[in-house]
């Protein structure tokens, strides 16, 4: 038996993973990762796989990079953790120095969790608890997009709007009022993404004039929603929407923890409005996909909302035990590190045109409705008729041949139902790019066929080649 089969049955024998329908493992092998390196993946068998959605969008310089791992490695020497409730230390304050630094002017104030769906509630949290110190309780609700997406707890869950991850839990979840999407892939023909976006705002504006009484903040992932399928939208939404929150009083939060540092072609997706929203918040890349942990940024109008004598209740007793981890801050500090001197945002605009060039053939296919692009992240929207973009059905699950390919051909390509998306680490090269252009191509053929079976064999993809 070889070492991949024997980590798998183990495996299998005791966990549960996430996002799975675990039967599909009686006919779909797993793959245990022995190691990786740069943007390869490697089994206990030797076979690599090329990285091209960073490990669920988190790894924007690599697994094993050298820099990150050092800064861990000496900050393990010293202090590997200390609660963050009366105690503080260096790396935290360094990090948090910074990300005021970089982040859009007017952000001052540095709250952490533990991961991205923790960050969400805290935003949340602090956004209705905000209302409520300055006597407005009668403003709770929160204004979300459809097919918008902010994670899996409770709250998070109850802002988004993917029926997948929320319509099980729906007796769970928070009365929210939802607006219709700017989505340019929905956009009439011949309508450019600036006009569409501006003419989707007229939804917008007419909740908040209805509303406002009532709506603490408007909730968004600013220009790509992501597990909604990679769509995308023009950044004239997200100015409207600033001047419009700042007119009827209701706070702005922008959930970059997928689309910040760097994914957009800038540094933070706000930066193309030219805007600062109220909370911000990060994760994921912020510690190079290394470990868990989020930030939350927010201004010094809100934080001082909540500073006053401790009888009088308005502190924010909200905590996670691993706040501010001083490993997880070394991690993001050596991140900053790389960003600050390998000048990553204009490299990525030359691996960011490779992306366009290598796939533009994919938009004359029959069955692809739109290549779409925003900076570092590419999506081709595969479609059962092209002209009406029909839909799949997703019964069908051709994303999933599409994933299976990928893994005969060295690729870890994982679709977002049929939509094949590119999400690579920034070290990626221009001819990886072209590898990886050439097996989604391959991919999107077999999994457009009239009948496509996702039947696998269970053997581990004998037909694997290396691209080196």
């Amino acid at each position: 038996m070889s070492q991949n089969a024997q980590w798998m049955q183990r495996d299998l024998a005791v966990l549960w993973h996430p996002c799975t329908q675990m039967k599909d493992h009686e006919r779909l092998p797993l793959i245990p990762i022995r190691r990786g390196d740069g943007v390869w993946l490697e089994d206990f068998d030797g076979k690599r796989y090329l990285d091209a959605v960073s490990s669920w969008w988190v790894n924007v310089f690599g697994h094993g990079n050298p820099r990150i791992n050092g800064r861990i490695k000496e900050q393990l020497e010293s202090l590997e953790h200390v609660m963050l409730a009366g105690f503080t230390h260096a790396p935290v304050v360094e990090l948090s120095e910074r990300l005021v630094q970089i982040t859009p002017a007017g952000l001052n104030k540095v709250f952490y969790a533990d991961n991205g769906s923790s960050g969400i509630e805290v935003a949340l949290k602090m956004s209705h608890h905000y209302w409520i110190n300055n006597d407005k309780p009668a403003k709770k609700r929160f204004v979300t997009l459809s097919n918008s997406y902010h994670g899996e707890t409770v709250a998070a869950m109850s802002v988004g709007d993917v029926a997948l991850f929320t319509d099980t839990y729906k007796a769970l979840l928070l009365d929210t009022i939802k607006v219709p999407s700017p989505d340019c892939y929905l956009r009439p023909e011949g309508m450019g993404w600036e006009e569409h976006s501006r003419n989707m705002f007229a939804a917008m504006e007419q909740t908040l004039a209805e509303h406002a009484h009532e709506v603490a903040a408007v909730i968004v992932e600013p220009l790509i929603q992501g597990a909604g399928g990679m769509r995308m939208y023009h950044p004239v939404y997200l100015k409207l929407l600033r001047e419009a929150c700042d007119r009827y009083g209701v706070h702005l939060i922008h959930d970059e923890i997928a689309v910040g540092f760097g994914r957009t072609g800038t540094m933070f997706a706000c930066e193309q409005a030219g805007i600062t929203p109220d909370f911000l918040v990060l994760s994921k890349a912020l510690t190079g996909g290394y470990l868990p942990m989020a930030a939350v940024l927010t201004t010094d109008i809100v934080y001082g909302a909540f500073y006053d004598d401790y009888a009088t209740l308005r502190a924010f007793l909200h905590s996670h035990t691993y706040t501010g981890n001083p490993l997880a801050c070394a991690a993001a500090l050596a991140t900053l590190d790389i960003f600050r001197d390998d000048n990553v945002i204009e490299k990525n605009k030359l691996l960011a045109a490779r992306m366009t060039s290598a796939t533009e053939h994919l938009k004359d296919h029959s069955h692809v409705a739109e290549v779409r692009q925003t900076g570092m992240a590419l999506a081709i929207e595969m479609v059962k008729d092209k002209p009406s973009k029909t839909a799949y059905p997703w019964q069908e699950r051709r994303g999933l041949a599409v994933y299976q390919h990928a893994l005969t051909r060295g690729a870890l390509l994982r679709p977002l139902g049929s939509v094949v998306y590119f999400l690579p680490p920034y070290v990626i090269t221009p001819e990886q790019i072209d590898f990886l252009a050439e097996v989604a191509s391959e991919g999107i053929d077999i999994a457009t066929r009239e009948s496509v079976s996702v039947a696998v064999q269970a053997d581990l993809y004998p037909n694997h080649r290396d691209p080196g």
